[in-house]
């Protein structure tokens, strides 16, 4: 594939997706976005995800479909046959990366291992999207975003906020979404590391693994030294106070991330003799007493309208934005005017709405990318359009 002076930031990369659900295809979306050739290879019944939800008008058209396979093409291959095999090996053979999440003992028995792969393709990218990882004794079992969670310790996060002891999951592939980001910058990294050396590796991306990375970057806490010097757990974060606060007309977020921030929000408040009281005098007092300011703040926001403490903050320059409902996004001001939300035409599903690469590079224009295939769109004799 041959390259422009403003080619996308990976055009002529070609990756075979053998992922399916969220976690693999999250990451090649990503990839996608970026310009890479990302062919979706599905079984007959195609990926689960496409059934999650009501589609619009075409079975398998699901919107998590929608978003998570945009930009790519869609091949329908039955590797437990002969000729479906043939077509696949012939596909890694004129390609970059092959990203999998199939489990080892399975995509061995395919004759599709690492090893197996490196012989079609010596400098492959070869990346294995799996659960835990390999080398531990979890290694091989599967794993969903809920199980992650949970074994992550996260499903009790919130239970330290509000002391219900009952574990409970984020309402959020949260999980998949940040095991897919990994997988994208380890596929750019290992596709970097081929260009300056000529060689192909093995890439193991592991769910656990990342996701506790990911949530003990703070959460460790006093278990960070030997021996512990406090709790688990980023106070600050789970602080029961530390929620959404009431206003004359709805709630309001804000953040006062210093001393005299907190004096600068207390003034807006009228009540500037909080700040006064010994028990707020320095800033490492204002840090350990943090929840008594929650609570007198909480006390005072419902004194104004939601309009007039974004005005306050603003002009003070205190960050801050209105609670919005979930069903309310697509109106943001903001995100209209960066067209965030593109509406658009499907082939077959008629108006949708897409959601533009949040990434913006100087250097290199967001490609215009296809929509989400439907099962099998692109056959063979289709790849290189």
């Amino acid at each position: 594939m041959s390259l422009t002076a403003k080619a996308a930031l990976l055009q002529g990369v070609r990756v075979v997706d053998l992922t399916t659900v969220v976690f693999g295809p999250y990451c090649t979306q990503i990839l996608a976005d970026l310009g890479a050739d990302v062919i979706k290879v599905e079984t007959p019944a195609g990926d689960a995800f496409r059934y999650s939800a009501k589609p619009a008008k075409t079975r398998g058209m699901s919107p998590g479909h929608m978003a998570l396979n945009r930009g790519k093409r869609s091949l329908v291959l039955d590797l437990k046959n002969p000729d479906g095999l043939a077509e696949i090996t012939a596909l890694i053979a004129g390609a970059d990366v092959f990203v999998h999440n199939v489990r080892g003992p399975a995509i061995e028995r395919l004759g599709l291992g690492y090893q197996a792969v490196k012989a079609i393709k010596s400098d492959i990218v070869y990346v294995h999207c799996v659960g835990f990882a390999s080398d531990g004794p979890y290694g091989g079992r599967p794993a969903y975003d809920d199980v992650i969670q949970a074994a992550s310790g996260t499903t009790t996060l919130l239970s330290r906020v509000d002391g219900d002891p009952a574990p409970r999951y984020f309402p959020s592939l949260i999980v998949d979404k940040i095991s897919g980001l990994h997988g994208a910058y380890a596929v750019m990294a290992a596709c970097i590391h081929r260009l300056r050396t000529g060689e192909g590796q093995f890439v193991e991306v592991p769910m656990f693994e990342l996701f506790s990375h990911f949530m003990l970057t703070e959460h460790l806490g006093g278990l960070t030294f030997d021996p512990p010097n406090g709790p688990v757990g980023y106070a600050r974060q789970i602080d029961p106070d530390r929620q959404p606060f009431p206003t004359a007309d709805g709630f309001i977020s804000f953040v006062a991330y210093s001393e005299a921030a907190w004096r600068t929000v207390f003034e807006i408040a009228g009540a500037p003799e909080v700040m006064q009281a010994p028990a707020f005098s320095t800033p490492q007092l204002v840090s350990q007493n943090i929840s008594d300011l929650y609570k007198a703040i909480a006390a005072r926001t419902p004194g104004k309208s939601t309009a007039e403490w974004l005005a306050a903050f603003e002009a003070a320059e205190i960050p801050a934005m209105a609670v919005r409902d979930l069903a309310d996004i697509r109106d943001d001001p903001h995100l209209k005017a960066t067209d965030f939300f593109e509406r658009r035409e499907h082939p077959t599903e008629g108006a949708y709405f897409a959601m533009r690469a949040p990434v913006r590079f100087a250097a290199a224009p967001n490609p215009e990318v296809r929509p989400a295939p439907t099962l099998g769109q692109h056959p063979g004799a289709d790849w290189d359009r």
